[in-house]
Parts: structure tokens; sequence; C-alpha cells
């Protein structure tokens, strides 16, 4: 079926099991990571007597939230590997999930409006070029061949001054990436449990054997964690005190438009984002709220400021209508990368600290978290992302690419 005729929750796509007694592993979470780690257990690994337990419907969480921008230009030589990782995946995964979810490689922008910023993003630059990536800094007037309908004017508050730009990077349909990876995870025999909350783990001493959930006992002697901005409290549950805090983070969608804007425009400076979905409504969002809360929704002032910058940057939008807002929760680390690692506690995993950045991971977090559940080790992408660099200092500190420009 085409995929733009696909219904709102396609259940068909999968089988809806009942639970047994026992898996060789579980995954918490069937968001698009716990699907993606699924998946790749039983495709890389062969590990397919796997269970994905989600508290509500699959990818209903912030997987249905994002905004689903797709990027690798991040500054750190640990971080453009993981992401760029990803994004050499999402070329090859409709072929391979046999499942086309609109992955549209339009480009992404982030602009300079101080000279500090113009520092900050040549310097990027220049870190992206020595790890391969196709990263270049624009000038206004070539940042308005890229998207005419920017504010290049020198007037504005804040001027374009420039900008950096990655042609490879997009946009996907979130939904559709969530059914894909379900249905290919399904055909491998892995099975999806919807309306199945985690309450606790079963332990046996400094081990987890298994989970105990709404819908009764599950035994396992594998366990990971992929439940984004809840991750903390799963943790909490088996004696963790995990080194993030969530926040919501707010997006908003305007009513459709026809075909205005041809990739995505992010400003740190502004703080907006903003790019056009395939349907033709506008995809906007700014930064998380500034309160640490599990509330899916946010302030007002944060949609205010969001919108007052989309319409200076862009004077198009002037007259758009807002259709809806939402909100997602998502788990912050102290160096804004994420987590994906053992736990002190054996056979639990976990793979969180994600931030504003999960979605555009998820072919490498899955990847990497099912290798080292498979294994019991690290993949050398998610080495540098151990819990241990919280107490050795070996922090990957990405606040500047990850504050707005998710």
């Amino acid at each position: 079926m085409p995929s733009d005729r696909l219904p709102e929750h396609p259940d068909w796509l999968w089988r809806t099991p009942d639970p047994k007694p026992s898996y060789d592993a579980i995954v918490v979470g069937g968001g698009g990571h716990g699907l993606a780690t699924a998946y790749y257990l039983a495709r890389n690994h062969g590990i397919t007597n796997v269970a994905v337990l989600e508290k509500g419907w699959l990818a209903g969480g912030n997987m249905a939230r994002n905004t689903t921008i797709i990027r690798s230009n991040y500054l750190w030589d640990e971080s453009a590997a993981i992401y760029d990782f990803a994004l050499k995946q999402w070329e090859v995964l409709p072929a391979e999930l046999d499942f086309d979810f609109l992955f549209s490689q339009r480009g992404v922008l982030n602009l300079a409006h101080t000279l500090q910023d113009v520092r900050e993003c040549t310097r990027r630059v220049n870190a992206n070029k020595l790890n391969g990536l196709d990263v270049a800094w624009l000038e206004p007037d070539e940042v308005s061949k890229v998207c005419p309908i920017v504010n290049t004017s020198p007037d504005v508050r804040y001027p374009v001054l420039g900008a950096t730009f990655q042609p490879s990077a997009g946009i996907a349909k979130h939904d559709h990436v969530a059914w894909a990876f379900a249905r290919a995870a399904d055909r491998l025999g892995v099975d999806l449990i919807q309306n199945c909350e985690v309450l606790d783990f079963l332990r046996a001493g400094d081990r987890v054997v298994g989970v105990r959930t709404s819908r009764g006992d599950i035994h396992s002697g594998t366990v990971g964690l992929a439940a984004a901005g809840h991750s903390s409290v799963l943790a909490a549950k088996a004696g963790l005190r995990l080194p993030v805090q969530s926040y919501p983070l707010q997006a908003l969608v305007s009513e459709l438009h026809e075909p205005v804007h041809p990739t995505v425009v992010m400003s740190n400076h502004v703080h907006v984002y903003v790019s056009q979905a395939h349907k033709g409504e506008l995809v906007m969002g700014a930064g998380v709220d500034t309160y640490t809360g599990y509330g899916q929704r946010g302030s007002f002032h944060v949609i205010e400021k969001q919108m007052a910058a989309a319409v200076e940057l862009f004077p198009i939008f002037a007259r758009a209508h807002v259709l809806r807002t939402w909100g997602g929760i998502v788990d912050v680390s102290p160096d804004a990368s994420p987590i994906i690692d053992r736990t002190p506690v054996e056979g639990l995993y976990v793979n969180c600290g994600w931030g504003t950045g999960g979605f555009k991971a998820t072919p490498s977090a899955g990847w990497t978290m099912a290798h080292t559940m498979a294994t019991g080790r690290r993949h050398p992408l998610n080495e540098p992302f151990a819990l241990s660099r919280f107490t050795s200092g070996a922090l990957i500190d990405e606040h500047g690419a990850a504050a707005v420009a998710h």
C-alpha cells in the first residue's frame, strides 16, 4: 500500500501477541530506538526471541512528537561518527526495510547572526570537513539561493551573516519510520507488546532476571532501556541514578500550504527552526522549556517567542495560522551527548541522554544498543558514550550543536 494511504495506526502490519513467560532479551520502550534495537538484535545478531514492551501504543511517545530532522553536522569526532553512521543508514533503510518513509535529503541550513556565531559556525564546518562530512559555509547571498524566503536584509534585528549547509541532511516521516522498523522486526520473530507498562525489575542479587509489568512478570537476563525522557524513572526502580534530566520540548505545525520552503533552516541565536512537511504544513520548534518535568506540554512563552523569530526570519509566514502544538519529554545529559552502555546492574543496559537529537540517530542508536546487548561490549561507535565518562571527565560537549538545532 502506498505510504500516503496508510491508516493512522496500522496494527495489521505486525502481530499483537500476548507476552511469553520469558525471552532472550527485552527492550523497554516501543519508540524508534526500541524498535530499531529489536530489529538489529534479530538482523545483525540472530537474536529473535525478543520482546519490545511499550506502555501505550507503538511509537506514541517522542517518536510521534519530534520534528523529523536528520543531520550529522556535530562538532566533536565522536558525535559526528555516530550521527553520520545514522545518516548513511537512513539512505539505505527504505530499500532494506521495504518501506518508503519519505526520506528527503533537502539540506539543512544553520544560520549565523553575530560574529561569534560566524566563528563558531566556521569552526564547526572545518571540524566537519576533517570528519569527511559534506558541510560548507555559505555567505548571505548563497543562503538566499538555497532558501529564497529567508530574510537576509541587513536591516533586521539579527541579520543573517552566513550559514553552514549540509546538503545530505533532511527530513523523514517519523510515524512511517517506526512502522517500518516494527514490521521488519515482527517479520524476524520479535514480539511487539503494546499496553504493557514496566512497573519494576526482577532481581537476583546484583543481576536483572526480568521485569514486572502491568501484564504480569516476564523473565529475561538481558534488559535494555530505551524509554527516552522516562529512562531515569525506570532506572531508579533498579537502584540506578542516571545523570540525565527530563524537560518538555515543544513544537508546532501550521495549516497546509503550497510548497514554499525548500530546505530546513535553523537558528540557535533567535531560537527557532523551520521545515515544511511533505503534506505542506510548516513544522517549527525551539529549545527546551527551562524547567524539568514529565508533562507532554510546555510554556506558552516558548511558542510565542519561536513564532516571533520565525516571522522575522520568514516574513512570508506572517499570515500562516498555527494548527496545533504539542510537547515531548527529552532526556538531557550534562554534556548533551547520549549514553549507550551497560549499567552496574548486570544484565541491564541503557540507551538514553539523546536530548533533542534522538530521532536523527534512530538507526545508529538501535545498531549500537543491539551490539552492546548481544555481546556485552560496547560498539566502537558508542565506546565514547559510556556512563563512566561522567566520572573520568571524558565528556563530549555538544551543547552548541544540540541546543536548538535539533
